[in-house]
């Protein structure tokens, strides 16, 4: 992959959508779960356990989304005589904005366990479906490391994304699947999918959506590998936006190799304005049958330098507020599958970077203000099994500078049991206790 020049990405950024809490994200940890799943909580303090976890830290200041309702622009299909509403999207909380299509609908013996072990059974060899033998349709799937999103579906309301997988590293690039279970009233055990080709951003920890259809492809002709399916895909319409969904900024596009442009189907020469991501807007449903072997234990470690300008995740005065960011931050990630087939996981992310405001009006941006450390820390915490699941993060970013502190903390609860909770609060250069 061609490295982009910092003050490029700079510039393509400023017309994506901002990274917000992607960027410098400082601790997430997860409580509060039935007796007979009880999770294990760092103790430090940010973390006390119980129900307080989720509300004292954060105090009256918090804006409080509950999810209570159903979002927007629900729709429904219907296969075999039985059918399903849900949200043809994913979203970063419970307000209905969406983040990415859900365009995989999985039914049958199709709980996301039973997905994952079927996935990661498979070998690397995906020549006969007319993948090329490099990376990453060359490599096995695993526990992916990623943000927590939300899905809803009728009968259980909100979920997580409890089970992840990444087909391939990463970095430079991966097929990165969110499965989310449901409660379906009819028709047995229906999931969610959402699958997206990405390529990681250079010089930081965040992804770039290169292609909905060309991952929904590989997941399709995955399972067909598995065995397990126990009917050819059926089409469930059109149910999410057509013929694009997001853009990719020109800058990032510009870098890609010819031949990843033409993987992805977009067009053959650079681009001054963003590049819109093709999606028909299609939802295939895949019918399972069959046990694949139990899923297995993943463990994953790797380090990440970020070295790059980027808009003031926090704070920030206007558009023309931009800091450099430079540090390692450490990924760690472990899963577990027990002799009763539940799964737990656990993430975590940690460093120290440096934040320097720049002037990004000079070429290159030049540095205009006093270097300050932020230290990186993140952690997510969930399970599922049985008739239950539960995920819950926290992310939290702390600037300490000359006058005070810079403050954002995010706690996201979403479980099959109990409330779904998402609590943000931010300030901006308090004073430090």
């Amino acid at each position: 992959m061609n490295r982009t020049r910092p003050h490029a990405v700079r510039r393509a950024r400023a017309a994506s959508r901002a990274p917000a809490a992607a960027i410098l994200l400082v601790a997430l940890a997860v409580t509060g779960c039935e007796k007979s799943m009880e999770l294990s909580i760092p103790v430090d303090p940010y973390a006390p356990s119980g129900d307080r976890y989720l509300g004292s830290i954060l105090g009256a200041g918090a804006i409080e989304t509950r999810g209570d309702a159903e979002p927007s622009g629900v729709v429904s299909v219907n296969h075999d005589g039985a059918s399903l509403r849900f949200w043809p999207y994913t979203g970063a909380g419970f307000d209905g904005t969406p983040s990415d299509p859900v365009h995989l609908i999985f039914r049958g013996n199709a709980d996301p366990l039973t997905l994952r072990a079927a996935l990661m059974n498979l070998d690397g060899d995906r020549t006969a479906a007319g993948f090329p033998p490099v990376a990453p349709f060359n490599q096995r799937w695993r526990d992916a490391f990623g943000d927590v999103q939300t899905g809803w579906a009728e009968g259980e309301g909100w979920s997580g994304s409890v089970v992840q997988l990444a087909l391939g590293d990463y970095a430079p690039v991966r097929v990165h699947l969110r499965l989310f279970r449901t409660a379906a009233p009819t028709g047995g055990t229906w999931t969610l999918g959402a699958a997206h080709f990405e390529v990681l951003i250079p010089g930081t920890t965040e992804h770039q959506v290169l292609s909905w259809m060309l991952a929904r492809h590989v997941v399709v002709a995955d399972l067909a590998r598995t065995g397990l399916l126990i009917g050819p895909p059926a089409s469930g319409g059109v149910v999410s936006a057509a013929p694009s969904f997001r853009e990719i900024p020109a800058v990032i596009y510009n870098g890609l190799p010819p031949e990843l442009r033409a993987l992805t189907g977009g067009p053959a020469g650079d681009q001054s304005s963003p590049v819109p991501i093709p999606s028909d807007g299609e939802v295939v449903i895949l019918s399972l049958g069959g046990s694949p072997n139990a899923g297995t234990a993943d463990a994953q470690t790797l380090t990440l330098n970020f070295d790059q300008v980027i808009p003031k995740p926090l704070c920030s005065d206007g558009p023309y507020d931009w800091v450099y960011v430079q540090g390692p931050v450490t990924l760690r990630r472990s899963a577990s599958v027990d002799a009763e087939g539940r799964y737990r996981y656990s993430a975590r992310a940690t460093g120290t970077v440096t934040v320097t405001p720049v002037d990004i009006t000079a070429n290159p941006p030049a540095p205009i203000g006093t270097p300050f450390t932020a230290e990186v820390a993140e952690h997510q915490e969930g399970f599922t099994g049985g008739n239950s699941e539960m995920v819950f993060a926290r992310s939290k970013r702390i600037a300490a500078q000359n006058g005070g502190a810079e403050l954002l903390m995010r706690d996201l609860r979403v479980a099959s049991r109990g409330e779904k909770l998402l609590r943000t609060l931010e300030q901006c250069l308090q004073p430090l206790p």
